[in-house]
Parts: structure tokens; C-alpha cells; sequence
């Protein structure tokens, strides 16, 4: 069982910054891949970005240039560096992860809001 914690939501202004992070914790395991999603109300959650273990990144063509996942292995943790915060962007931000062993697991979700 794979247990994840997101942190580092809030209120931003437009063209702010924001830095979520998502620790992975459990025992025994190795995490194949790891992501956001995002959900806006009356919207379905729609992915952000991934990095699998290798450091392979993939991202949604309305973030690339203003978001930067990354994570640190050992710490099972994955980070996503947001700039240039516009409006569109609010929304609740789920981390997933993908163990090597299988299945699929997701944090509780981290409201962003993007407003002045």
C-alpha cells in the first residue's frame, strides 16, 4: 500500500508561482512513475505532467514552458514548480504513482487558485 501527501496549494495572482510537492510513503516499494492531474469544477481531471523513474518528464501542451515536474528518488517525492500562473490554471491537483509491483495509487488533491 502506497500512501501520498500533497502540499503546496493556495491563493496566487496571476503570474504568480507556486511549488506542490507529493511524498510517497508505504514500505517496499519502488515507484515506477509519478504525475499530476488536475480538476477543474465541472471539468474531468486532466494530467499536467509525469516523470517515470528515469527522469522522463511529459507535459500537457497548455503548462510546457511554465511548469517543471521533477522528483527525488530517494525521497519518493515529486515536485511541480509552477510559473506564470494564469486563471485557467485553477483547479484541484492530484499526484498520482505508479509502483513497479503494479496498481495505481492517488493523493487526496491540493487546491491551486489563480485569481486577483
Amino acid at each position: 500500500q502506497v500512501q501520498l501527501v500533497e502540499s503546496g496549494g493556495g491563493l496566487v495572482q496571476p503570474g504568480g508561482s507556486l511549488r506542490l510537492s507529493c511524498a510517497a510513503s508505504g514500505s517496499g516499494f519502488s515507484i515506477f512513475r509519478m504525475g499530476w492531474y488536475r480538476q477543474a469544477p465541472g471539468k474531468s481531471r486532466e494530467l499536467v505532467a509525469i516523470i517515470f523513474s528515469d527522469g522522463t518528464t511529459t507535459y500537457a501542451d497548455s503548462v510546457k514552458g511554465r511548469f517543471t515536474i521533477s522528483r527525488d528518488n530517494a525521497k519518493n517525492t515529486v515536485y511541480l514548480q509552477m510559473n506564470s500562473l494564469k486563471p485557467e490554471d485553477t483547479a484541484v491537483y492530484y499526484c498520482d504513482a505508479l509502483p513497479n509491483s503494479g496498481g495505481r495509487y492517488w493523493g487526496q488533491g491540493t487546491q491551486v487558485t489563480v485569481s486577483s
